[in-house]
């Protein structure tokens, strides 16, 4: 099955109000009308909007890195689907790595905002993947499957194909280290078969599965060649305009 290749960009906690125009200035420049590859940025929540404005006109999506899945109340320092909807983003990260290690999100609560973004018609980036000591004890595959079950609990066969699932390996993010193109694709396939079971093939074949780990443009090509990596979520290579673009135009020579 031929899913559309996906690239997008998690800034995390970098770039003020106007350095996230210029680098999404950069961005937009050269792959403002890419319509073969579906291009998403996730600048912090202070960017948003002006990050969204500068989108306005062109094919990139907007992507937030968080939400919480209350639609308002008593949250301080909080931000709701909805406020998201109003700011014309269309997709949010969920339970990345750097969220479950260092605030405590169980597989519980990313669940609860899974729902509630497919709820507000934003389409959830849902982060799996093992750390190295996980990977070292040969358990990647049982973290995987827990984490990628747990979060996808109450989700419909009709609502699945609007989620994406980023495989994120956490000893690759932000170290350099790669998962080689073999390893990647053995989790992926992994992921894909189920998908296939808790949903059907016909869905499971649909959602794209996105690498998280240090991609870059050298290695990009290669495990974007592989038949169950459909983009890539990606770290400090979306922090410059040029390293980002490259990734784009390489899913698109993959696809």
């Amino acid at each position: 099955m031929i899913r559309k290749k996906l690239i997008a960009g998690n800034w995390k906690m970098n770039n003020t109000s106007s350095d996230a125009a210029d680098l999404v200035s950069g961005i937009v420049s050269e792959v403002g009308r890419a319509n073969d590859v579906d291009v998403v940025v996730c600048p912090p929540f202070t960017s948003i909007e002006s990050v969204g404005k500068a989108l306005a006109d062109s094919s990139v999506k907007l992507g937030a890195q968080n939400m919480h899945p209350e639609r308002s109340g008593a949250y301080t320092g909080e931000i709701s689907a909805g406020m998201l909807r109003s700011l014309f983003a269309s997709y949010v990260i969920l339970g990345h790595s750097e969220r479950r290690a260092l605030f405590g999100e169980t597989d519980a609560f990313i669940n609860q905002k899974v729902l509630a973004a497919i709820k507000s018609e934003l389409k959830p980036i849902l982060c799996v993947g093992e750390t190295l000591e996980e990977r070292e004890a040969g358990t990647t595959l049982k973290v995987v499957q827990t984490q990628l079950e747990a979060g996808l609990v109450g989700v419909s066969k009709e609502q699945a194909t609007s989620v994406v699932i980023a495989y994120e390996p956490v000893w690759a993010i932000g170290t350099g280290k790669v998962a080689t193109s073999d390893q990647a694709q053995e989790v992926h396939a992994f992921i894909r078969d189920l998908l296939n079971k808790l949903f059907t093939p016909a869905v499971g074949g649909k959602i794209r599965i996105l690498y998280g780990g240090s991609m870059k443009p050298a290695n990009a090509p290669e495990l974007l060649a592989q038949p169950d990596i459909d983009g890539g979520l990606i770290g400090g290579a979306a922090l410059e305009a040029r390293s980002f673009v490259d990734l784009v135009k390489a899913a698109s020579a993959a696809s």
